[in-house]
Formats: structure tokens, C-alpha cells, sequence
């Protein structure tokens, strides 16, 4: 099937360089390009596009009212265009929460040169965007219960890609204030973790920050990894703590969740619960299955409740899933586990 694209962008350089790009792909046809949202609207009706690549800063109607209207009339997976600046991350993760599949991070300098490296970036954002679910709302999540106790030895860990900054920030909002310290790692560039994490913040019971390393894991306290760099968790006395390092890409990916889980197997291993979300590719599911194999409690996402059933769906087939769960029920799933098996511990 030919991908039908529509780019969106005032700017000409900009949608000559992505239609130039879309056109030379086997699998796409640029139906059209539009510098303003009142030509998309009228694109849109005409050619029904499968993708669109929308820009977050346009003349008469930005990019995210265009989108917020656009997924109440016809929801269709949108790719943004986003720019690299602490007003441009805010904008770029409220248009995932208005519906956007994926962003793709404008070049600060050298756009010519900075969107022809991005060539294969940009193709694979458009494919999976192609194959993604678009949320017209979000999910009604199940509100967990306080934990009846508190103890520093349980840890969560969440791992997430396409879909995932909705679907942890979901998660997130129902987990209770006395959860085991959490641990997340989403595919994000940098620039942007730092203010996930605050948003995070914002809508969680519990202390939510992007990790710097040193920190060591309290409960009631998130973890985000940094964009571009791999987190980790290691047993430090009795204590656990992350670490972070710039070593290579695992999985085509850094930050990523294989090397995230993978250190829980050796420093925490069946003191983890562990849970795969939304996302393209395969990163995370040989660390979900080592985890399950050290017997940690694993939960991967429900095909029906994901973005992109890409992750979930390499672990499930790999026997990783002690539960495969709709989103709305993970966090609750989570702390009934935790519960069971402290009172089991008591017996």
C-alpha cells in the first residue's frame, strides 16, 4: 500500500525538502503541501492523506489548534515538526496529548543538511505513523489504590516508544504517592526529556525528575532517563542507584529499554515489575524476557490499547508477558501485584 502524505508547514524551504524526500520513497506519494492550516483543511478533504506532517509554529492558526480540530473531524496519524526550544518541547508534547502519533525535532542550523540526515529518520516516523492507532481521547485509566505499606526493595520500571509519552504520563497519574521508586525510559531526543519530565510532575502523585545520575531510588519518586543517553540501576549496599553513561545505541536506540531492564536483572531482578508499553521495534523485549526469566513480574501493553503494537508484540511472542493488560488497567494490575505478594511475604 502507497502511504498518502500531506505536508503542513509555512515554511517553503521546509515542504519542498520533506516533499522531495516523501516523493523518492517507494512506498509514499506527497499528495500535497500546504503553508497554512486553511489550505490543509481544504487538502485534507480532498486527498483523505494517511499521514500528515504538521508544524507546530504557523501563520493564522498554529499547529496545534489545526490539530486539535483535525482530530475531532478526522482523526488522522500526525507526524509534527517541531522546534528544539523549551517552548517548542512544551508545544511538541501537548500535540501528543491532542492526538500527534510522533515529532520529528527541527535542525537548529543547516536545514538543508540537517533534514537530508534525517532522510531515513523521517521515512520510518512516517511508516509507523502509517500503522498507528490515532486517539481521538484519551483513555479512562483505573486509579490504583494506596499501597498498604512502604519499603525501599520493589521497583517499577516502565519502558515506552511510539505512543509512550501519553500512555506513561496515564500510568503515572494512577499510580498512588507511596509506589516503589520507578524507573522510565521512553525514546525521546534530548531537549525535550527534561520537560516530559515535568509534565510528568505535574499530573503524578509521586516526585517525577529526568535523571542525572548519582540519585539514589526512593519510593513515591520517578525516574526519567535523559534524551540520547542510557539509564541504568545498580545495587549500591542497600541501596539502589542510577547511573547514566554515552555508551553505544542497544537496540537501534539510546536511551534504551533493553539496557534499562537488563541492569534490573542483575541489581534488582524478582524485586521488579516491570512493564512494556506502546512502541515500534523490538527494544525492551529481550530485556523483558531476561527480567521475566529472573523472576520479576512482566506486563506488556494490550495490542488493543497500544499506538503501535511493535514492542509489546516481539515480547508477548517471545513468552516475555506474565500479563498482557489494556492500558486503563495497568496501574491498578500493578499495585495488586505489589500487595499480594508483600502479604504473601508476611505469611
Amino acid at each position: 500500500m502507497t502511504i498518502k502524505v500531506l505536508v503542513v508547514d509555512d515554511s517553503a524551504l521546509i515542504r519542498n525538502l520533506l516533499g522531495e524526500i516523501i516523493n523518492a520513497a517507494d512506498d509514499m506519494t506527497l499528495v500535497g503541501t500546504a503553508p497554512d492550516a486553511y489550505v490543509a483543511k481544504q487538502m485534507v478533504k480532498q486527498f483523505t492523506p494517511d499521514v500528515i506532517t504538521l508544524d507546530i509554529e504557523m501563520p493564522k492558526v498554529d499547529g496545534l489548534r489545526f490539530l486539535e480540530v483535525l482530530m475531532e473531524a478526522r482523526p488522522t496519524p500526525v507526524v509534527m515538526i517541531s522546534t528544539l526550544t523549551e517552548h517548542g518541547a512544551e508545544a511538541t508534547l501537548r500535540s501528543l496529548e491532542l492526538g500527534a502519533v510522533d515529532f520529528i525535532p527541527k535542525p537548529k542550523l543547516g536545514v538543508v543538511q540537517g533534514i537530508e540526515e534525517y532522510r531515513g529518520f523521517i521515512l520510518a516516523k512516517i511508516r509507523t505513523a502509517a500503522r498507528s492507532k490515532v486517539r481521538k481521547q484519551r483513555t479512562k485509566i483505573t486509579t490504583a489504590n494506596s499501597l498498604s505499606y512502604s519499603g525501599t526493595e520493589k521497583i517499577i520500571a516502565i519502558g515506552a516508544s511510539t505512543g509512550g509519552t501519553e500512555a506513561i504520563k496515564s500510568v503515572m497519574e494512577a499510580l498512588p504517592a507511596n509506589a516503589p521508586a520507578t524507573v522510565i525510559t521512553q525514546h525521546m531526543p534530548p531537549g525535550y526529556t527534561s520537560t516530559f519530565a515535568k509534565r510528568l510532575d505535574n499530573c503524578s502523585k509521586m516526585k517525577i525528575v529526568e535523571a542525572k545520575g548519582g540519585e539514589r531510588l526512593l519510593p513515591g519518586h520517578g525516574y526519567l532517563a535523559p534524551g540520547d543517553r542510557h539509564m541504568t540501576v545498580v545495587r549500591s549496599g542497600a541501596d539502589y542507584r542510577i547511573e547514566i553513561s554515552d555508551s553505544e545505541r542497544v537496540s537501534g536506540h539510546r536511551p534504551s529499554v533493553d539496557v534499562m531492564f537488563d541492569s534490573l536483572v542483575k541489581s534488582a531482578g524478582n524485586n521488579v515489575v516491570a512493564a512494556l508499553l506502546t512502541g515500534m521495534g523490538k527494544d525492551g523485549a529481550q530485556g523483558l524476557l531476561n527480567l521475566h526469566n529472573a523472576g520479576a513480574h512482566t506486563i506488556c501493553q494490550s495490542e488493543a490499547s497500544c499506538v503501535v503494537f511493535g514492542m509489546p508484540k516481539v515480547a508477548i511472542g517471545m513468552g516475555a508477558a506474565n500479563q498482557i493488560l489494556d492500558l486503563e488497567l495497568l496501574p491498578a494490575s500493578i499495585i495488586k501485584y505489589l500487595e499480594s505478594v508483600h502479604a504473601g511475604s508476611r505469611l
